[in-house]
This record gives C-alpha cells, structure tokens and sequence, in this order.
C-alpha cells in the first residue's frame, strides 16, 4: 500500500524548515546506509544528531501525531527520528531494500522498519526527474510530490530515486515500526476506517443508521485489539 499525505506540513513550517535545513552540514549519504545501499546511494545528508536536524524532526514528529492520514494508515508504534537528504547534479540513489531493523541513535531501543516515509521540501518543477520509484506488485509507483506533501509505502519494497539533473531534491525520510506488521492487514483496516469516517459524516442526521456505524466501529477495534503487537 502506497500513501500520500498532503499537506503535511504549512507554509509557514516548510519556510522554517527550509531556513534551518539549508545552513546546516551536509555530509555523504552513505553514513547511514548498509552495505549494499551504500553501493548504489549517491546524495548528501545532516548528520544523525544535528540540531538543525533534530529541530526539524520535532516539527515533524508533531505533525504526525496530529495528521488523521497518516494514523489511520500507518496505526505507529514508533517513529525512527526523521533523516534529511539533498540531491543535485546528477546524484541519484540506485535500487535497494531498506534495512529490516534501525537502531535509534543514542540510545538501546531498535524498531523494526515496517513503513518508509519520504517527506518533500520542494515543489517538482523546482528540479528535474529526481522520483523516487517504489516497485510492487502492481508495478512501480513513480512519486514527486508538493512541497509539505509525505508518501508512505512498504519497507520491504524494492524502491529507488532517478537522477537529479537540474535544481536540487531536498527530503526528510524516516522508517515506522506499526503496531500492525503485516501490510495487508493494514491495508484492510485502513480501508475500513475511511468507510467507517465516511458513513460518519453521510448519516449524521440519520438517527438508526447511526447505530450500525457505532457497531461497524466496535468491530474495526475489535479486529485491531486482535492484530496490534506492541
């Protein structure tokens, strides 16, 4: 399941952001990527810890906590703290998997990557190419979004980023632990809750129906008692 959200972030954060993220260190990307990720990235990034970095990732994080899509899709247990890269000339990241399980810097807990976030600072046609391409069994899902916008998708997905070729790509990305493992599962209770939000707001004023939403609702946490892990 491939998720965009819009609009994660306002004007008034993306400016923020982009001020804090510009005028700090940017180092190779491939400090934080595994042995054969390394082989394949080309990019640049702020180094784990930074306190541009860290300030960025807080603005996220919050917004996460508050963004309706975002919940009802990934159900988070725990979020890796968010990562910044940037793309320019020619730079690229080749196919690869990400790694199954991050260790969080700084101290001993480790979260099991289930979910992989990438967060757009640029609008597209402020560079050219630069999509970042999930594989599926559906096909590949080539993404650029607006600046503010996320996309989710599986990390077990095989997934790449096309050559920058003019501008520069700048991202925020970061891995989700669910409390729900399996994606297919997820998929069916994400669904579920859209239709139940959806009923919500069509029978407001129908009194009997509301009661089969109620009991419709009951059973969607019933389903997610049974499969959270936590």
């Amino acid at each position: 399941m491939v998720i965009t959200v819009p609009d994660l972030l306002t004007k008034d954060q993306l400016a923020e952001a982009k001020e804090l993220l510009h005028s700090a260190e940017w180092v190779d990307g491939r400090v934080t990527a595994g042995h054969q990720s390394a082989m394949a990235k080309n990019n640049e990034q702020i180094p784990e810890g930074h306190p541009a970095a860290e300030k960025v990732g807080d603005m996220i994080l919050r917004a996460l906590g508050q963004n309706p899509m975002f919940l009802s899709s990934a159900l988070p247990l725990r979020i890796f703290p968010p990562l910044f890269n940037r793309y320019s000339g020619g730079q690229t990241f080749g196919t690869h998997v990400d790694n199954a399980i991050r260790q969080i810097p700084g101290t001993p807990m480790r979260i099991r990557t289930d979910l992989s976030a990438t967060l757009f600072f640029e609008d597209p046609d402020q560079y050219e190419v630069g999509e970042l391409c999930v594989e599926d069994t559906y096909g590949v899902h080539r993404v650029k979004l607006p600046a503010g916008s996320m996309v989710v998708y599986p990390s077990t997905s095989l997934h790449h980023v096309t050559p920058v070729t003019a501008g520069t790509r700048l991202c925020s990305f970061f891995w989700i632990q669910s409390m729900i493992r399996d994606d297919s599962r997820r998929s069916l209770l994400f669904d579920m809750d859209r239709s139940i939000q959806r009923l919500n707001g069509e029978l407001a004023d129908h009194d009997a129906a509301r009661k089969s939403v109620v009991e419709l609702t009951g059973v969607y946490h019933n389903i997610l008692r049974q499969w959270a892990e936590m």
